[in-house]
C-alpha cells in the first residue's frame, strides 16, 4: 500500500513560489483515496495546490481536525476549485463560537470564519460525529481523544462563548487521522490540543496497532513546560518513532529540541513537503 502525504499549507514554505500562512492543510493519498486534512487559514492551500499542480477535483473527502479558523478558513477557496459536492467530516463542536486570548489580551474570535449555509451552497456536505469514522480499510479519524496523561493539558486561553458568557473550551472537537501501514501507524495531527501522546495512545487502542512509524503535523508544544517536553520526548523515544515531521503549533524552540534529539528521523513539515511511505 503506497502512502503519499503532501503539506498544502503551513506557517512556512519549503520553496520559492509557495505561500506560508499560519495554519495547516495536509493531503493524504492512499488506497485510491485523496483525503484533505484541514484547509489552512485562508487561500494559501488553494493557491499552493495550483502552484504544485495538484488537481483538487480528485479529492474524495475533507476532514477537519477542529473548529479553529487556521484549520478551517481555507475551505471556501478549496470548494471553489473542487467544483463538486464533497463530504466534510468533523466533530459537531466545530460550529461552537470559539475565542482565544493572546498574552492576556482581550478575547478574539477564532472559530470557523464562515456559515455552514455558505459552505453547503458551494458543495460541502457535513458529516458531524464525535465517534471515530473509518474512511477506508486502513484510514480512520480519531473521534474524541481521551485525556489520559498527567502532563498534557488544554490551553487555558481557549474559550467557547455561550449566551454572552465565556467558558473554557475542552476542545472535544480536536481529532487526528490514523493510517495503518505495513511499517506501523502513521499519525496525522492537526494541532493536538488534547495532547500528542494522548493522541498516539488513542491511535494504538483504536487501530489495534502498537508500532508507530511516523508522526506528522502540529504537536502544540510551542508553550510546553520543560517537564512536558521531557515526558513527550521520552515517550516518543520509547515508541521508537522513525519519522517525525512537525508543523505549525509545534514552535521553533520545541522543533529545535526535537531535531537535536531525533536527528535524521526529524524533518520540518512545511508547505510543499511531500513524504512517501
Amino acid at each position: 500500500m503506497s502512502i503519499r502525504i503532501t503539506t498544502m499549507s503551513e506557517n512556512t514554505a519549503s520553496r520559492m513560489g509557495l505561500l506560508g500562512e499560519w495554519g495547516l492543510s495536509i493531503l493524504i493519498e492512499t488506497s485510491g483515496q485523496r483525503i484533505l486534512f484541514d484547509t489552512g487559514r485562508s487561500f494559501s492551500a488553494a493557491y499552493n495546490a495550483i502552484e504544485m499542480g495538484i488537481d483538487l477535483t480528485q479529492i474524495s473527502k475533507i476532514v477537519f481536525s477542529h473548529g479553529h479558523l487556521d484549520h478551517t478558513g481555507g475551505l471556501l477557496p478549496i470548494l471553489k476549485l473542487i467544483r463538486k459536492p464533497i463530504e466534510v467530516v468533523a466533530h459537531p463542536d466545530i460550529w461552537q463560537s470559539k475565542y482565544s486570548t493572546l498574552s492576556g489580551r482581550l478575547r478574539r474570535y477564532c472559530g470557523v470564519p464562515f456559515s455552514r449555509e455558505i459552505a453547503e451552497g458551494l458543495g460541502a456536505s457535513f458529516k458531524l460525529t464525535g465517534a471515530p469514522l473509518w474512511l477506508s480499510k486502513n484510514v480512520v479519524t480519531s473521534g474524541e481523544i481521551p485525556m489520559t496523561t498527567k502532563y498534557e493539558e488544554i490551553d487555558s486561553g481557549l474559550y467557547v462563548k455561550e449566551k454572552d458568557k465565556f467558558k473554557l473550551d475542552p476542545l472535544r472537537d480536536d481529532q487526528a487521522l490514523f493510517i495503518r501501514s505495513e511499517k506501523g501507524l502513521i499519525i496525522i495531527l492537526g494541532c493536538a490540543h488534547r495532547g500528542a501522546i494522548n493522541t498516539i495512545r488513542h491511535a494504538q487502542e483504536l487501530t489495534g496497532v502498537e508500532d508507530v512509524y511516523a508522526i506528522i503535523g502540529g504537536t502544540h508544544l510551542m508553550a510546553a513546560s520543560p517537564l512536558r517536553m521531557d515526558f513527550t520526548i521520552a515517550e516518543l523515544q520509547r515508541l521508537n518513532i522513525q519519522r517525525l515531521g512537525v508543523s505549525h503549533c509545534t514552535g521553533m524552540a520545541a522543533s529545535a529540541l526535537l531535531a537535536q534529539t531525533f536527528g535524521e528521523r526529524f524533518f520540518f513539515n512545511n508547505a510543499g513537503t511531500c513524504s512517501n511511505f
